[in-house]
């Protein structure tokens, strides 16, 4: 969850937050890992870059985009002069060149491997200052969790204006007098303890942000030149780390109740029993300094984490294939001719130049200027993403086509508006009457959707069956193309027209639930949304047979219905 409060009600400057846990993060990089900077490109974004460039010197700047290979991460082989020097020559990579700034651009398009070299990278304390500069929408999953929970400050600059950027970071010098005073600076069991029950009230799980949290205290009293961590560093440092993290809301209540209230008064007398408070800092000074920086609508947010965000491997995009024959290129793997796929020269030569010279005093007899062995032939692989389709299947019954239809026509158009640039298609299936009809093949294309959508008629029976069946054949034959497809249902879960055609509500359940376990067992994923004007057990028990998502929105609109999808089914992924 991002956490930006708006300026102007009274809460800290987004701005000022930022330059001082850049100036923090420059204080101790080994342990706070870095600045996690959710913010699109802009004139925002550049004073902030420029600010992190004030505290170093330009050249131990370094750049990586989500695609660098292993070899210019951790170094390789030189292979021009390794074929004029007759040996190995070896070039050093970005993570093994010194202690440098590491600016990660567009990290919410990394994927899961990058992000768990970097994370073991930190994790080595190798001291490297690391920027990951996030674009993500709201709905869209961000940056992997193994790199987000590692780099300790996550910064939200959307929605700031140049004029509200005024503060400047610390000087070189007061950098480095802090990071001598580092040493000096000793954290009591009474700030661990605070921070990792501060943590535990926010709903923050594991131990990483907790000792983050110290951490940022112990950096902050070192800037400050002081030995000794105070609770306006412990308030900081919650601000900084604990506040864009928190998972829920801390109950307050009994902290506030008058201790001489008569509920209190009447209690006999019980044996003292140890506080969950902490025993250094007030707990409630700790909660009032995160609570400063929360967002009025931090309970919507809270509300619906799991229907807008969920964490995610990739970041709305299919799933991945290892064998394609086109994509973004992985690493070279050793192989041999024999197989199909194309043989990658360069990292063939790579593989074969440091031992030419022991290779031609064996055979001297041997004129070729380059000797290889099959052990050196390395092949070509890239990495593709598979296209990704959602198989609308819309109960267009007369209990539900006047609540719904409208609703399900522009969450379609907005989903559409998205695929140009994520890949997606979209078909839909109405069910009504008697039968099934696949009124919208998979497509793109928004013309054609707005024109089968506006004819899109409603009325008669649920045949929740049909419906379901249709869907599952659409999504099946778009898989079998190599397609990641998904499904979302949007009825009431009131069959009453079997798969056969009969009026028959104990058939249509049991038709309904049996094509539902089929569609679960066969791997698609699903999402039932409930279109009662009140939650429903039917819709409930259908999304269990289907082992797929049950949402109930009685008040939904377009916007919200397509932020479900994203957020929920093709986060997944």
């Amino acid at each position: 969850m991002r956490v930006g409060p708006e300026d102007g009600d009274g809460a800290p400057d987004r701005w000022t937050l930022s330059v001082r846990a850049l100036d923090l993060a420059r204080v101790d990089p080994r342990g706070l890992g870095g600045v996690r900077l959710h913010a699109h490109s802009g004139p925002v974004r550049d004073l902030w870059l420029a600010q992190l460039r004030t505290g170093h010197d330009r050249d131990r700047e370094r750049r990586i985009s989500p695609s660098v290979t292993d070899q210019a991460l951790f170094g390789g082989l030189d292979l021009a002069a390794t074929l004029e020097a007759g040996r190995a020559i070896r070039h050093p990579g970005l993570l093994n060149d010194g202690a440098r700034v590491l600016i990660l651009t567009m990290a919410e398009r990394s994927d899961a491997g990058l992000a768990a070299k970097l994370a073991g990278h930190l994790d080595e304390g190798a001291g490297h200052l690391v920027i990951a500069l996030d674009e993500s929408e709201e709905t869209e999953a961000g940056i992997p969790a193994a790199l987000d929970e590692r780099l300790a400050f996550p910064v939200d600059l959307d929605g700031l204006r140049p004029a509200d950027c005024l503060e400047n970071v610390a000087s070189r010098g007061r950098i480095a007098k802090a990071r001598l005073n580092l040493r000096a600076v000793r954290l009591g069991s009474d700030v661990l303890e605070s921070c990792v029950v501060l943590a535990a009230r926010l709903g923050i799980s594991g131990l990483r942000a907790p000792i983050q949290t110290a951490r940022t205290a112990r950096a902050a009293a070192a800037l400050d030149g002081r030995t000794e961590v105070s609770d306006a560093d412990i308030a900081l440092a919650a601000q900084l780390v604990l506040a864009p993290r928190l998972q829920c809301l801390p109950d307050v209540d009994e902290a506030d109740q008058d201790p001489q209230s008569p509920d209190t008064d009447d209690r006999p007398d019980e044996p003292e029993t140890e506080s969950t408070e902490p025993s250094g800092p007030s707990g409630d000074r700790l909660l009032e300094a995160v609570t400063a920086v929360l967002p009025p609508n931090l309970l919507e947010h809270l509300r619906t984490r799991n229907v807008t965000r969920e964490p995610a491997a990739a970041s709305g995009q299919g799933a991945a294939r290892r064998q394609a024959q086109r994509g973004r290129p992985l690493p070279a793997l050793r192989g041999h001719t024999r197989s199909r796929s194309r043989i990658d020269l360069v990292e063939t030569l790579k593989a074969a130049a440091p031992w030419q010279t022991m290779r031609h005093a064996a055979r001297p007899e041997d004129t070729r200027p380059i000797l290889f062995q099959p052990g050196d032939i390395r092949l070509r692989r890239f990495c593709d993403r598979r296209e990704r389709l959602v198989v609308f299947a819309v109960d267009a019954s007369g209990s539900t086509a006047l609540a719904r239809l409208a609703e399900a026509k522009g969450a379609i158009e907005l989903l559409l508006g998205e695929a140009y640039s994520r890949r997606d298609q979209v078909a839909l299936v109405s069910f009504r009457g008697t039968e099934a009809t696949l009124l919208l093949p998979p497509t793109r294309s928004l013309v054609r959707t707005k024109r089968c959508l506006s004819a899109l008629p409603g009325g008669g029976g649920t045949p929740l069956a049909a419906g379901l069946q249709a869907a599952f054949v659409v999504s099946q034959s778009e898989r079998r193309r190599g397609v990641t497809a998904s499904m979302v249902v949007l009825t009431d879960g009131r069959a009453n027209i079997a798969l056969d055609g009969t009026a028959d509500r104990s058939a249509a359940r049991d038709d309904s639930h049996r094509l539902a376990r089929l569609i679960g067992a066969g791997g698609i994923p699903s999402m039932v949304i409930d279109t009662s004007v009140r939650p429903r057990p039917e819709a409930e028990k259908l999304a269990d047979s289907l082992g797929g998502h049950y949402l109930p929105l009685p008040h939904a609109g377009a916007s919200r219905l397509s932020e479900a999808v994203n957020g929920t089914l093709l986060a997944e992924r």
